[in-house]
């Protein structure tokens, strides 16, 4: 809508599809200004959105436009996402150039993007976006391999002289509702950095600011993005973020399947109970591909040192492994097969690496340590998918946020504080804000799903951590986080002989359809405190909740069933005798019938879990 206040300049509104969310733009001055409304309440004040800051903008027209469509992604957490939305596009005057800014709401969020014409190749722009918050407003943001910072209050922020590194995705607790402050379609704005975000002092607000290169005719910007919702949950199966990415790129994606890997690098120095111990050869490689196609793992990951050098062109194998006996061990077996590579031993070159991968028939590609580097990895997605490999990053990556739907084969990222990496970090509160941030803005390799936290905590294994006794988790939490992390390949880290021990437990892991979820939510959320995920596939749910070191009891409300049916419900539990310090490995399972209505009252110890697998009676 367009109206014309008292002192004659022009206010542009446009509203969510329910009405609830409200985007409201303005010339201030010679600037164009936004705010966000709630209910009738602000929660973003009135704030900058430029993409060439000192130019004087001038609002020229405006046109609106409607979307209601669904779409089904190729794997996720839901297997078919609506797209419904309200738009805004503003046509803007820059001086001598011209550009287009793009509000697009909808019930739970917003995005704007500009699209920016008229200037010479060469030319510099950069897209600043100002998010003017309530003073008492707390954030919560990641800190890469610290546990993430918060609750700080904006008001905190503006009184202290160092202020932290601000990280995407941002979570901001208001009176209500809870915003996430992050971007989407990075991919699609190849002149771009990752957003870069910082408080400043002057303006008292949070600001993100990024440079371009001009390079062609139309500059094309990521979308800025605020996330809106009642429960802080909500924030992390909202799905804004995927409706503004750009639809898939690939054109027959049919190849891509998400599932469950086994993973060799944790398990180095395990003795088995026959007094076999692991690590980097032949026979450790095919007792993971043993274990994985009796168990129904789709996939086994080796990890680095499989090569000891690498020259242009040439891998130069460890002598400790025949990898052509284990990739044809594999194909046997019908196991798929991923291998990581990172550029410490030397360049192989990115234009031959991913067919040579496929050439061995590998499936996927872990790539490690290559940073924000935003050109680099933008190649490596586009280039492995061109040779039909999963790719599966490693070490704070470039977050890329909606990249699972515009090329899927982007399964998941380490964009988190990964199991036993910098063990001071890793504790049972920091999973669950991890769980409530991180998250938001994707897939997570999380490496969840240790069984043996005795051994591990003994120091057993060669990758394990360096301070002893420092892992704080139950079995039980071990598998629910499995499931409350979403991704496209969850990696789980432990010996086959640790799940065999514990077979009826990991059954909960074994029998999820990882990325293959026709529903998922958030049933109930604290931040550091605890987290309850369900996720549906046809008339089955699993269902996991973790607690802090407080331990507790939750009440799960069995609303979401279908009326009228009979259920059969699996319950993996802790016991009153578990403790994620001095007992972790005490567990039980159980079995029940459960309706639609019933409450479960899931009782956890002290960094403790609880796992449900709940499926229709025929």
């Amino acid at each position: 809508m367009l109206f014309n206040v008292a002192n004659a300049q022009s206010l542009f509104i446009v509203s969510s599809p329910d009405g609830n969310l409200q985007v409201q733009l303005s010339e201030v001055g010679e600037a164009v200004n936004y705010q966000v409304f709630w209910n009738g309440e602000a929660i973003v004040n009135s704030s900058e959105i430029s993409i060439l800051p000192g130019t004087a903008s001038k609002i020229q027209g405006s046109t609106t436009s409607t979307k209601n469509e669904t779409w089904k992604p190729v794997w996720g957490q839901f297997s078919e996402i609506t797209d419904h939305y309200n738009e805004l596009t503003l046509d803007i005057a820059l001086g001598e150039a011209s550009a287009k800014l793009i509000a697009r709401v909808y019930d739970h969020g917003l995005g704007f993007r500009y699209e920016l014409m008229g200037l010479k190749a060469g030319a510099e722009a950069n897209l600043y976006c100002e998010y003017n918050l309530d003073g008492n407003d707390s954030l919560y943001f990641p800190s890469g391999e610290n546990p993430p910072v918060g609750p700080l209050a904006i008001n905190e922020l503006a009184a202290s002289d160092e202020t932290p590194k601000l990280r995407m995705p941002i979570v901001v607790e208001t009176k209500k509702p809870y915003l996430s402050i992050l971007e989407s379609d990075l991919f699609s704005a190849p002149a771009f950095d990752v957003i870069s975000l910082s408080y400043d002092q002057n303006r008292s607000a949070i600001v993100s600011s990024n440079t371009a290169q001009v390079a062609e005719e139309k500059l094309i910007s990521p979308w800025r993005v605020i996330l809106v919702n009642e429960q802080i949950g909500d924030l992390v199966t909202n799905t804004v973020t995927l409706n503004l990415a750009a639809p898939n790129q690939i054109e027959d994606p049919s190849w891509i399947k998400p599932g469950k890997t086994m993973w060799d690098w944790r398990v180095h120095g395990y003795t088995a109970p026959d007094g076999f111990t692991y690590g980097i050869n032949t026979e450790s490689y095919m007792r993971f591909i043993d274990f994985a196609a009796d168990m129904g793992i789709e996939y086994f990951l080796i990890d680095d040192s499989w090569y000891k050098k690498v020259t242009p062109a040439n891998f130069e194998l460890s002598e400790k492994l025949d990898l052509q006996k284990v990739i044809d061990y594999a194909a046997e077996k019908d196991v798929e097969l991923m291998l990581y590579y990172d550029r410490r031993h030397g360049e192989y070159g990115d234009e031959e690496l991913f067919e040579y991968y496929k050439s061995l028939g590998m499936k996927g590609i872990k790539y490690g340590f290559m940073g924000q580097n935003v050109p680099f990895s933008r190649d490596a997605i586009a280039s492995s998918a061109k040779s039909q490999l999963l790719i599966d990053f490693h070490d704070s990556p470039v977050p890329f946020t909606g990249i699972e739907r515009t090329y899927a084969n982007a399964i998941t990222k380490e964009y988190c504080h990964a199991q036993q990496d910098s063990r001071k970090a890793f504790t049972p509160e920091t999973f669950i804000k991890m769980a409530l941030i991180n998250a938001i803005q994707g897939p997570l390799d999380m490496n969840n799903g240790n069984f043996d936290l005795s051994g591990i905590n003994r120091g057993d294994r060669e990758k394990g951590p360096k301070i002893t006794d420092s892992y704080v988790s139950t079995v039980v939490s071990e598998a629910a986080r499995t499931l409350i992390i979403h991704s496209g390949l969850v990696c789980i880290p432990d010996a086959p002989e640790e799940y065999l021990e514990k077979a009826d437990l990991f059954e909960f892991i074994q029998k999820q359809p990882v990325g293959k979820w026709d529903e998922s939510m958030i049933l109930d959320a604290k931040m550091g405190e605890y987290i309850t995920t369900a996720r549906r596939q046809g008339d089955s749910w699993f269902i996991g909740s973790v607690h802090d070191q407080q331990g507790g009891t939750l009440d799960i409300a069995l609303d979401f069933l279908q009326p009228g049916k009979e259920y059969q419900v699996t319950y993996y539990e802790d016991t009153d005798e578990t403790h994620g310090k001095t007992n972790p490995e005490a567990y039980q399972v159980r079995s029940g019938e459960v309706k639609k209505g019933d409450i479960v009252h899931a009782k956890m110890a002290p960094g403790g879990g609880h796992c449900m697998w709940i499926r229709a009676v025929e």
